[in-house]
């Protein structure tokens, strides 16, 4: 039976949305793979997912931000400084202008509508970096009738809570960090009442709490996640031996820069990515 969530939602299991259709553990490619030598630089690009695909990702994780003139972009940095040949913050900026930027000097930044067109069989992890970001992704999803295909997560439960409203319950998400810390530092039976209405949490493997670290990614919160009907997706995964020892604690899903690593760790435990013929 579903279970209440922390804003009276209905909260339906991970297994009841087509976006969580692909049998676990799930292999998502941080940024096309950013560090994966063929995509240095290039972070975020087209070239970048267009590597992943070929390599048999099935999932891409990107962020997204609004242009001044409300144009949705699959962009990390709230600036162009960082990665492209030009400068400014892109809220502040018309599409013009940045649609003129070049990352590592050669490639676009791509519209999340582009995205949606260029990759028709790719599921988008997609992380929403700010407020005048949430009505143009809204707008996307419903355009390209892609809720089948995205999973919305966002460091602000108030973004998610605001996207999750206008897309309906058909819309699968991750937690926010209420939903996290409460899954993570509340006694189980209190944790069920307050949990968040996602279908993920998407977590690092620690957290700084005041000068402590704490450990997040422990057997307890993966055991209460899957007593949720959740997945658990843990972000950013680089090194093989730590990709093992997580898959080893049950996580269903990792993010990583290292696509090269995470689809070699995968095979070594016989789940092989299948390229693509592309």
């Amino acid at each position: 039976m579903p279970l209440p969530g922390a804003y009276g939602e209905r909260v339906r299991p991970a297994r009841d949305y087509p976006y969580f259709d692909h049998p676990t553990p799930l292999a998502l490619a941080h940024r096309g793979g950013s560090t994966y030598e063929p995509n240095l630089g290039r972070e975020n690009t087209v070239h970048a997912f267009h590597q992943a695909v070929d390599m048999g990702y099935r999932y891409l994780e990107t962020d997204v931000h609004a242009t001044a003139d409300g144009r949705l972009v699959a962009f990390h940095d709230e600036v162009l400084d960082r990665v492209t040949d030009a400068e400014g913050a892109i809220a502040s900026l018309p599409w013009e202008a940045v649609a003129g930027a070049r990352i590592h000097g050669t490639d676009a930044v791509p519209l999340m509508d582009e995205l949606f067109e260029t990759f028709p069989e790719a599921r988008f992890n997609i992380d929403v970096k700010a407020d005048p970001a949430v009505e143009p992704l809204v707008a996307a999803i419903r355009q390209h009738a892609a809720i089948d295909r995205v999973c919305i997560g966002s460091f602000s439960d108030g973004r998610l809570r605001r996207v999750r409203r206008a897309l309906g319950p058909d819309l699968a998400t991750s937690a926010g960090p209420v939903g996290v810390a409460s899954l993570r530092l509340l006694p189980g039976a209190l944790s069920r009442l307050v949990h968040s209405p996602a279908q993920a949490l998407q977590i690092p493997v620690t957290h700084r709490l005041g000068p402590a670290t704490v450990g997040v990614v422990v057997p307890r919160l993966v055991a209460t996640a899957h007593r949720l009907g959740k997945q658990v997706h843990v972000w950013t995964i680089d090194d093989a031996d730590e990709m093992h020892r997580l898959l080893d604690l049950g996580v269903d899903g990792i993010v990583t820069d290292r696509i090269d690593t995470l689809r070699d760790v995968l095979a070594d435990r016989g789940h092989p990515l299948r390229p693509s013929s592309r």
